[in-house]
């Protein structure tokens, strides 16, 4: 399961609707080992595209050398889609690196007519997609 504070959510959820009708992407790092989402890091998608993300090489590099450096890992890596569900692509799963992760999918379709979004969790693990629960709470 995903716990995440209701701040970190509406924060992704936030970038999730500013970057539309391009897909948005970031991390949300915490202390290594905790699986506990802290650090809210919003990336610019260099493909800009409403279709597909990828994370600039330079500013991936640098993000990895700050987490390292604050003894941090990346708890989640989250996107949105702006077309479709919140469920992972093919594409999706071939770049699936971070096997501890959970990759968390915000749809800024109303595809499912629940809302104007679909925010959703999952592990991906040697291709295999596993949908979690995801808690908001106030605070840890």
């Amino acid at each position: 399961m995903l716990t995440i504070t209701q701040t970190l959510y509406d924060q992704i959820v936030a970038h999730s609707r500013a970057d539309h009708p391009d897909e948005a992407c970031g991390v949300v790092a915490g202390p290594a080992g905790t699986d506990r989402p802290e650090r809210f890091i919003p990336m610019l998608n260099a493909a800009r595209s409403p279709t597909f993300y990828e994370f600039d090489s330079a500013d991936l590099l640098k993000l990895y050398r700050e987490m390292d450096d604050r003894d941090e890992e990346p708890v989640i890596v989250y996107h949105s889609h702006t077309a479709t569900e919140a469920y992972p692509s093919r594409t999706d799963v071939t770049y699936a690196n971070e096997p501890g992760a959970h990759y968390v999918l915000v749809s800024t379709a109303d595809t499912d007519c629940s809302g104007p979004f679909q925010f959703r969790s999952y592990r991906i693990v040697d291709g295999e997609i596993t949908e979690e629960d995801v808690q908001v709470v106030e605070a840890y």
